[in-house]
């Protein structure tokens, strides 16, 4: 599996299996996400996945997660950096993908446990799975 990252010097793309940067698809882009209104304060990014909804608010710990399409909320990266963006799996939204300023963050369960990918990017801007 492949994330997609958007920064100020250009696209990049991350195995975020073996941790290794790749060389990305020719005609690989990553759209700007769409802007979701969400009933929770100092929202930076968000991402969702059928009833799956994952925030990045401004504040400590920095993610909102809703499992069932933002009726309920939950708290959850307490050890992660300010965040700057967030995908959900389309296919998994167990699988969820955060970026800090430059270091990408995996989660294989939904967000409860995080582990930092190892390349250090220039200043992300967006990210997808691809």
């Amino acid at each position: 599996m492949r994330a997609s990252v958007h920064t100020v010097d250009g696209l990049f793309a991350v195995d975020v299996e073996t941790d290794e940067l790749v060389d990305p698809d020719a005609d690989a882009a990553v759209a700007a996400p769409a802007r979701l209104d969400l009933a929770l304060p100092r929202v930076v990014a968000a991402a969702v996945s059928g009833s799956t909804v994952v925030a990045i608010v401004d504040r400590r710990p920095p993610l909102a997660l809703s499992y069932d399409a933002g009726s309920t909320w939950n708290e959850s990266g307490g050890g992660l950096p300010p965040g700057r963006a967030v995908a959900v799996s389309v296919e998994n939204p167990d699988l969820i993908l955060y970026a800090a300023r430059n270091r990408l963050f995996f989660s294989r369960d939904g967000g409860r446990f995080w582990r930092a990918l190892t390349p250090e990017l220039p200043e992300i801007l967006r990210i997808d799975f691809s």
